[in-house]
């Protein structure tokens, strides 16, 4: 089962959580981080690689943010390339997480993006997809050959 790290801004990562465990019952391997204004980078940055490590079992976990570009964005796009089967999500919604609640059972971690992008939902988007759109740049020749 793919790990969820839900992260949003003020207290709506915890507030999809809980409507969503109204729903399905208790979620193993799902956390909320709520990014509060005030909030320093750097303990934003800890308390998502505590919930990694907390949802992760090996077969991958997808961070799903509100805002892309945004802290909580920036921050799971520094720790996914850090460990494999890793993803983030951009502009996620409560309606949007409970339609895929139940292929996290049964996608992997790259499946699951795919079919979360494809539904082409305004403003859903993941890292590598932009990633695809703007190829790190690599340079055409070398500058200091003679």
């Amino acid at each position: 089962m793919l790990g969820w790290v839900i992260t949003c801004h003020d207290d709506d990562a915890q507030a999809m959580i809980d409507r969503l465990e109204k729903k399905f019952g208790p979620l193993p391997q799902c956390r909320a981080v709520n990014y509060w204004r005030g909030l320093s980078t750097n303990m934003l940055s800890r308390m998502m690689c505590d919930a990694l490590h907390q949802t992760d079992t090996g077969e991958g976990v997808i961070f799903l943010t509100d805002k892309s570009g945004a802290a909580p964005y920036r921050a799971a796009a520094l720790l996914s390339h850090k460990h494999e089967n890793c993803e983030v999500i951009s502009g996620i919604t409560y309606a949007l997480l409970e339609m895929m609640s139940p292929l996290r059972e049964t996608l992997s971690s790259a499946e699951f993006r795919d079919t979360l992008v494809g539904q082409e939902i305004p403003g859903v988007s993941s890292l590598w997809h932009q990633q695809q759109k703007n190829p790190p740049f690599v340079l055409l020749h070398d500058l200091y050959k003679n």
